[in-house]
């Protein structure tokens, strides 16, 4: 299976140490260039310890994109690493997109690219008993990464989960 994620949903389970979730249900995950330097790793930002750790576990991969063009032209409408993420999805026949944001979302929709992100990781996991509490997950995503969530998604969510 091919993976290709953007920053956000990466570095924000980072943050509330739930990045292995990610290696738990995809195993290895490319990320480009962009999202690479996104992570400024040269820092000692919360989630940067585990971001670290993945790359050299080897878990965690760098890919160059190829189509230099298609990146420009995604550009007009979303950043480096989102545009990078979606155009090596394409160049991967990538099976999953992790993606948090709204217009990088709608891009790999219209693409037809296979998407997920913090969210649906979170929630695999709690549905797979890897995660005990979903509702503390989402607060912390709020709380320590500055993840927004509607109110009404969350409620559904967690009314879905039995979680109320």
């Amino acid at each position: 299976m091919r993976v290709v994620s953007n920053t956000s949903p990466l570095l924000n389970l980072a943050i509330i140490g739930e990045l292995e979730r990610v290696r738990e249900q995809f195993e290895h995950v490319l990320i480009p260039q962009a999202v690479l330097e996104e992570f400024k790793l040269e820092t000692d930002l919360p989630g940067t310890a585990l971001l670290k750790k993945a790359l050299a576990e080897g878990w965690l991969r760098v890919k160059d994109v190829a189509n230099r063009p298609f990146v420009e032209v995604l550009r007009r409408e979303v950043d480096a690493g989102e545009a990078e993420a979606i155009v090596l999805a394409v160049e991967q026949r990538a099976s999953w997109v992790l993606l948090d944001e709204q217009e990088a979302r709608r891009i790999a929709r219209t693409l037809g690219l296979p998407m997920t992100g913090a969210l649906g990781i979170l929630l695999t996991a709690y549905r797979t008993g890897q995660l005990p509490s979903l509702r503390t997950a989402i607060r912390q995503l709020r709380e320590e990464a500055g993840f927004w969530i509607a109110p009404a998604l969350e409620a559904d969510l967690l009314a879905q989960m039995g979680e109320v």
